[in-house]
């Protein structure tokens, strides 16, 4: 039976998976459905969080709009993800950044990586 199932979740699986990390600002293309149409939505923001593997794997969005804070959780292997595009990298030393959440202004930024530095 596990065999049946691994094999269906490799099938799922997108070839080419964006590279981003924790910190980075991205700006993730969705597809939305809106009665018989279809277009692409943008939802930018900072990764806070990214957990799972394989078909499971999910990564969640934060930014600010209008003063209130909103998340987003994406699969990561969605047909609707059309694209992910990093905007900029950040320099982080934690794997969930759940302390933003808390925080506002100039406080909820993420420091850039410098360009080289690994």
């Amino acid at each position: 039976m596990n065999a049946i199932i691994d094999k269906i979740n490799k099938e799922q699986l997108k070839e080419q998976v964006p590279e981003f990390a924790i910190g980075d600002t991205v700006k993730v293309h969705v597809t939305i459905r809106e009665g018989d149409k279809e277009r692409v939505q943008m939802f930018t923001g900072t990764v806070i969080a990214r957990s799972g593997h394989d078909i499971n794997e999910m990564f969640t969005v934060r930014r600010m709009a209008y003063g209130l804070g909103v998340e987003r959780v994406f699969p990561v292997h969605s047909p609707r993800i059309v694209d992910v595009e990093v905007i900029r990298r950040g320099d982080v030393s934690r794997a969930k950044l759940y302390y933003l959440r808390d925080r506002q202004g100039k406080d909820a930024r993420v420091r850039e990586k410098l360009r080289g530095a690994k």
